[in-house]
């Protein structure tokens, strides 16, 4: 199967209900470890790339290739989607050309008339080339890749005008924020979710910073439209946890122990773990 737009498998998911995981990916192995459980479960699956990770991989050409190449190799059969996360007006271009199935414009942070004009842009050229796009509106709270939003919920008359422009979904603030959460944080606003989804006519809407939210949370945005769900930061702690604890009880140290398909087995085996989790509580599985 060849890499798709997202479109598609979003707009199923907020008919039916559900959400599709967007899982940000950063190596080869957190790669594999995504699409191995996605293929389990039967699961649509959204690759996230930010431009800190594509930069780290040594390219936009380098990350399409791979992901081409491995859902090819592996025999993947799910939709899988290779998506730009809060691309910016260079890199979302960047991303189209180096053949992404999906890109994020984010210009969250100009002015709302400059987002619009660099969003109708953007929307213009991916849907010339066949790629679906999301923009935003409102930012998302903490950083992501040098971009730091306070986490100000979006104005639910400008989320319509940017999905009157033609976008595939829609990124809106709604308290929702990148990173770790702080104990005092406030909780997802889902009156301003609602406001949202019921003036934008059905388009797929999307929560970033999926990680560490309650369960019944995320639940409750989907069944108000979120279609669409990123999770990075639960996937890097695994990882970490899981790596750290084999260094520590000296697996390392076994014979052959340090060969690096030893050493990151453990990281690799608790991302697919997570992903698996995910699904359950998005209910992609069997959605393929």
């Amino acid at each position: 199967m060849v890499l798709v737009p997202a479109k598609d498998m979003l707009v199923k998911a907020r008919e039916e209900g559900y959400a599709v995981g967007h899982f940000n990916i950063n190596n080869l192995e957190w790669t594999k470890a995504i699409l191995e459980a996605c293929e389990e479960a039967k699961s649509p699956v959204i690759l996230g790339v930010s431009e800190g990770a594509v930069k780290y991989m040594t390219g936009f050409r380098t990350v399409a290739a791979m992901v081409a190449a491995m859902v090819e190799e592996m025999k993947i059969t799910v939709p899988v989607a290779l998506h730009l996360d809060h691309g910016s007006y260079e890199g979302t271009q960047k991303a189209i050309a180096a053949g992404f199935s999906s890109v994020m414009f984010d210009g969250s942070h100009y002015p709302f008339e400059e987002n619009i004009a660099k969003s109708k842009e953007m929307i213009a050229l991916a849907h010339s080339k066949g790629l679906s796009i999301e923009c935003e509106v409102g930012s998302i709270g903490g950083e992501e890749d040098g971009v730091i939003g306070s986490g100000e919920l979006a104005d639910p008359n400008e989320c319509k005008t940017m999905a009157d422009l033609g976008i595939d979904f829609l990124a809106a603030g709604i308290g929702n924020i990148h990173g770790k959460y702080p104990e005092n944080w406030a909780g997802l606003s889902f009156e301003t979710l609602e406001k949202i989804s019921n003036i934008t006519g059905g388009i797929p809407l999307v929560l970033h910073g999926g990680s560490g939210i309650p369960t019944d949370q995320i639940q409750k945005a989907i069944s108000l439209g979120v279609s669409k769900v990123n999770v990075n930061t639960e996937c890097q702690l695994a990882f970490a946890e899981a790596t750290r604890k084999y260094i520590e009880e000296g697996g390392d140290q076994k014979p052959k122990g340090f060969d690096p398909r030893k050493l990151l087995n453990p990281g690799f085996e608790a991302i697919k773990a997570m992903v698996h989790e995910k699904i359950d509580i998005f209910g992609s599985r069997n959605k393929a």
